[in-house]
């Protein structure tokens, strides 16, 4: 029979909580980070779908912005 060897996890982990592997800093906050993030790049090809003439505009926006860059 072959033996698997199974890593021990440390109850008691010296340090912060953002440390400790496989942890977030705040319990919850990388799911809605990435709900987040998900919600906006569905929103914005239903955008560009719907509307093309969104893109465009949005190219004139970040050109007008440009413009203030030194």
């Amino acid at each position: 029979m072959t033996h698997r060897a199974r890593h021990k996890e440390r109850q008691h982990f010296p340090g912060s909580s953002a440390d400790v592997p496989r942890r977030d800093a705040v319990p919850g906050r990388g799911e809605f980070l990435e709900f987040l993030g998900l919600t906006l790049a569905v929103g914005a090809f239903t955008l560009f779908v719907v509307r093309p003439e969104a893109s465009a505009a949005l190219v004139q926006l970040a050109a007008r912005a440009a413009a203030f860059v030194p």
